[in-house]
């Protein structure tokens, strides 16, 4: 690809950002639309966060993402919030505005609900309740993505209740915490189930879940990626399950930015998914 100097800029701001699939799933985009632009890796300290957020425009960025640990810290770094940022209470994607002002969004409830789309095209909303387990980001961002959709009853389970009841309290929606010891009594009757802890993470213990209460016609969602099938979604296919992995999160959440920063819809196919599948592979 050329790159002149009327190319558009995005990157990824992490700290590390080593470990980040981003560049590779926006290049493979880049590539395949054969736009002038580039999308790089930008290592930053905590620390100076803020003045390099703000010194996007000075260097004609379009745009950048957040991973990890700045995603709640640039909350307060930039001039506006979307709706989906301001209740998550995060930002992962930066557009700089005509202005040279900087809109903070988040796009993992979007991902989330194109993901389960994509993996489990028979699920509606009104399916019965859905249980999610965690209380962090990525369950915040699928509690948003939930109740937008319209489903009914929210089931949060957490190892520690607090942070769930914190998340019950903060957010605006039909959300039950249970106890995390209740945790299979908590998927009787569900139509969906959302592991979005850690859990079953590469080096991570697997969650320690029995599913037989749960209606065969559930589908079972877990947002982890490296493993593609942890034992969670193992578990649910052996059972019959619908079983759908993150790795689709991950792609369809890149959509909005890429398409602000670069003027493109891109497109989640087949031969992206491979793309950054071996890519994760390799860091393995």
């Amino acid at each position: 690809m050329i790159i002149t100097g009327s190319a558009k800029l995005a990157g990824v701001m992490g700290w590390p950002v080593t470990h980040s699939a981003s560049p590779r799933l926006h290049g493979f985009w880049l590539e395949r639309y054969g736009v002038d632009g580039a999308y790089v890796p930008l290592a930053v300290a905590p620390k100076d966060l803020v003045a390099c957020l703000h010194a996007l425009p000075k260097l004609g960025f379009a745009g950048v993402n957040l991973t990890v640990p700045h995603k709640e810290a640039a909350v307060a770094a930039v001039d506006s919030l979307s709706d989906s940022a301001r209740r998550i209470g995060a930002v992962n994607t930066v557009v700089v505005r005509r202005d040279g002002s900087l809109h903070g969004e988040n796009s993992d409830a979007f991902g989330f609900l194109e993901s389960l789309g994509a993996g489990a095209p028979n699920w509606v909303a009104t399916d019965g309740p859905a249980v999610v387990i965690g209380a962090g980001g990525a369950a915040r961002a699928v509690c948003v993505a939930l109740a937008d959709a319209g489903v009914a009853e929210i089931r949060v389970v957490n190892r520690t209740a607090a942070r769930a009841e914190a998340l019950a309290g903060s957010l605006e929606g039909p959300i039950t915490v249970m106890p995390w010891r209740e945790r299979s009594a908590a998927l009787s009757g569900a139509g969906l189930v959302v592991n979005a802890t850690t859990l079953g993470m590469t080096g991570q213990p697997a969650l320690d879940m029995d599913l037989d209460p749960l209606p065969g016609e559930a589908v079972v969602f877990d947002v982890v990626y490296t493993p593609l099938r942890t034992p969670l979604l193992a578990d649910a296919a052996r059972r019959g399950h619908s079983a759908v992995d993150g790795l689709g999160m991950l792609l369809h959440q890149a959509r909005p930015g890429f398409a602000a920063w670069f003027g493109v819809e891109p497109e989640v196919s087949p031969e992206l998914r491979e793309h950054v599948l071996r890519a994760l592979e390799a860091q393995a």
